[in-house]
Order: structure tokens, then sequence, then C-alpha cells
């Protein structure tokens, strides 16, 4: 009697369970699709591919444009004739092509950490990424690539600053390997300068007058100065052996990259300092503008720095995700930018390059992107608006004006009003 209990007792448990579990696999699912119904759709990975970009510009209208999108760089999707897969027994008798050989023959590539950039005497763009291990070399127009790539054309170590000289020597910036890497234009290396004890070599550039090199060395607090051609030192700007702790003027605390004017001018970004000081060509000191602080015409970690064709000068802040655009002696123009992946948005935004196109290029870490613009002249924006004026009167029957004769130097004019938000739609 007791066995016979024990049994439909151990039966009534079995069903109990059975029960339970069949709810369960009833009530789960339908759990799970409420969930996926409440939360929004996964963001479009390729909507920079899907959306015209074209028109995109800053300030926002009605104001003269200053600034047009151009396009990004950041890496090559795989064909789908490239897909890996493994080749079938069939294939291999009919002699067909392994996916490997395919892969090989068309390598993929991916920015992965960008942060210097230059552009040679024809137009190319060259991107230093440290944790690739090469200089990426992009044909702007079709993105064609060429790399001079760790192992096979050089040793890097960490690279982060890259510049070029009038004949298109390449001078690259090695922080964990503590020395500048010097290429011919055909990507050959020529020699190394280590000279001065470089602690972070990062951003450089070449004054192709006096022959100077710059180097901002972050860990040693100063600006080296080496002979462009036989690479020895000549000088530093600055006292090493503080600590980052230097706050007077013409000192700096960990300066990041370097830029220089139509006069040959010097302008530091000075990291920790929160500010730009500007030097002559013989290092004397001349100014220093730029407060800490987290909106538009304020720094939090000023990195980038690059002039353009009117004399303005445009800083990349890396904390603000911001490029902002200044006169010679610090009063803010414009501005734009902000955290996010969309044309005019950054992620960590480091390098900055100016062309003699007025081609403006931006590098950032998260994710790995450099971004294209081009910046409209003082000129072009005169000409812009006297176009307008002239089609206003035409509508409104004045006689046309006769076009003013510029005199004098040209003038630093400065960029219509900042845009009103830090992103913008394409119009």
């Amino acid at each position: 009697m007791n066995r016979r209990a024990s049994n439909l007792g151990l039966l009534r448990f079995t069903a109990v369970v059975a029960g339970l579990l069949f709810c369960l696999s009833v009530a789960g699912p339908l759990h799970a699709d409420k969930k996926k119904k409440d939360q929004p759709p996964p963001p479009d990975t390729n909507i920079m591919d899907k959306v015209d970009w074209s028109k995109l510009v800053w300030p926002n209208p009605p104001a003269p444009p200053r600034l047009k999108y151009l396009n990004y760089f950041c890496c090559q999707k795989i064909p789908e004739t490239q897909t890996k897969k493994k080749t079938s027994w069939m294939d291999r008798m009919a002699g067909g092509e392994p996916a490997d050989q395919k892969l090989a023959e068309n390598p993929i590539f991916s920015l992965w950490a960008p942060y210097g950039l230059t552009v040679d005497s024809k137009g190319k763009l060259y991107v230093a990424d440290g944790k690739v291990g090469a200089v990426f070399i992009f044909n702007t127009e079709n993105k064609d690539l060429q790399m001079i790539k760790h192992g096979a054309n050089a040793r890097f170590g960490d690279i982060i600053g890259l510049t070029t000289d009038d004949s298109d020597r390449l001078f690259v910036s090695d922080t964990k390997l503590h020395r500048i890497m010097v290429f011919t234009k055909e990507h050959k290396i020529e020699g190394a300068i280590s000279q001065g004890g470089l602690v972070d070599p990062a951003g450089m550039v070449v004054d192709n007058e006096n022959r100077f090199l710059y180097v901002a060395d972050a860990g040693r607090d100063q600006v080296m100065v080496y002979d462009a051609d036989n690479l020895n030192l000549l000088r530093t700007i600055g006292t090493a052996g503080k600590a980052h702790s230097l706050t007077e003027e013409g000192q700096f605390a960990a300066p990041t990259n370097v830029a220089l004017d139509q006069d040959n001018n010097l302008y530091v970004s000075d990291m920790f300092n929160n500010r730009i000081e500007v030097f002559d060509a013989d290092g004397n000191f001349i100014r220093a503008w730029g407060k800490a602080g987290d909106r538009p015409g304020y720094f939090s970690r000023p990195k980038g720095i690059a002039i353009d064709s009117d004399g303005h000068v445009w800083v990349a802040d890396a904390v603000q995700d911001i490029l902002q655009c200044y006169t010679p002696d610090g009063h803010l123009l414009m501005w734009l930018g902000g955290h996010g992946l969309f044309p005019g948005q950054f992620r960590t935004v480091e390098g900055l390059y100016i062309d003699k196109n007025n081609r403006i290029f931006t590098s950032e870490q998260y994710p790995g992107r450099v971004q294209m613009f081009h910046y409209v002249t003082d000129d072009e924006t005169r000409a812009e608006l006297a176009r307008r004026k002239a089609e206003a009167d035409k509508k409104s029957g004045k006689p046309e004006a006769k076009p003013e004769t510029k005199t004098g130097a040209a003038s630093n004019a400065a960029p219509a009003s900042p845009p009103s938000s830090a992103a913008q739609k394409p119009q």
C-alpha cells in the first residue's frame, strides 16, 4: 500500500513539473516577443553610405557656408566575391581559385586608431595608425590605397605624427621607439632622428623656408627644433623635467601638435594648460590664448591644430569632440561637432590637417575614421554674398551695383556666425 501511494505521488509530481515546463516554454517566447517589440530597432551601420551628405554645410543656411562635408575614410568592405569559403572538391578538380588567394590579391583594410595626417604635393592623404602599425596612403578621389607597413617596409613601435616637406620626404614620429623615421618620396627609409632624447614625439611640421623640423614632445614638455636636411638638433622651446607642472607663458605641459602660419610663426597646442601658444621662427614667445572649459570658446584637451589659407586657426578638442575656428589672437569664429558618428560629429577627434587645396582632414580614435571637408575661403564667401545681393537687387528692381575693388592685404574676415547646433542634417 505504501509503495503504491509512493508511485502515485511520484506520478503527480512528474505531471506538475511537466506542466510547469510546458507553461514556461509557451510563456518564454511570448515574453521574448514582447520585449523585442518594446526595444528600438538596431542602428543602421550603413547609414553613411545610404544618405546623400553632399549638401551638408556649416553654418546652417541662410548663412553663407564656410565648411562643406566631402567624404570619409575608415575601412574597405569585403566584396561578396571575396567572402572566405571552403572550396569543394569539385572546385579544386576544376581548377577554381581559392578564396584565400583572392583575399590576398585584394586585401581589405580598416583604420583602428588613426592620428597623424599629412598630404603630399600630389594631393595624396597620409594617415598614421599606431594600432595597425602602418601609414595609410589614400588617393582621395577613388580611395585607392598604398601602405608603409611595419615589418614589411619599416620597423614601427607606436606611430603618432606625420608631416612632409616640399620635396615629399615623409617624417613619422614613433612614441614607443622614441624616434622619428624619415622616408624619401619613394617611401624608402632615408634616416632616423633620436638626438635630444625624444620621449613622446607626436605632432610635427616643416618650415620649408628656414628648413626647420618642429616636433612636439609631450613627454619632455618641449618642442624640439631640428635641421630638416641633416636631421641635427638645433634648439628646444620650453623646459624639460618638470612633469607637466609649468604654466608660465612660453612653457608647456604636454604639447601635442604644431602648425605654421604664412609668416612661419609656430602655433603649439599646449594640452594640459588648455591653451594655444605662438612663437616666431627664432623661438621667441609671441602670445598665448585659451582657457579650460567644456563649451565652444574653451578647451578640454586641445590636440590637432592647423591654419587655413586665410590665417584662421583650427583646433581639434579631443574631449568636447568639436572643431573650433579662431582668429590668430584667439577670438572664436565658428565651431562644429559634438559626440556622434554622423558627418561633422566626432568620437575622440585628435588629428587635424589643412592642405593647399583648402581641404580639412580630421582623424578620430573611436571608431577609426578620417573625415574630409572643404573650407570656403573669405574671397569665395564675399563672392557668394555679392551674388546673393545682386539677385535680391534684381528682384526688387534696383540698379546693379558696381563691384568693389579690393585693396590692401588679404582680409582676415571672420566666417559667418557659428552653427546653432553641434550636428546638422543634410539639406
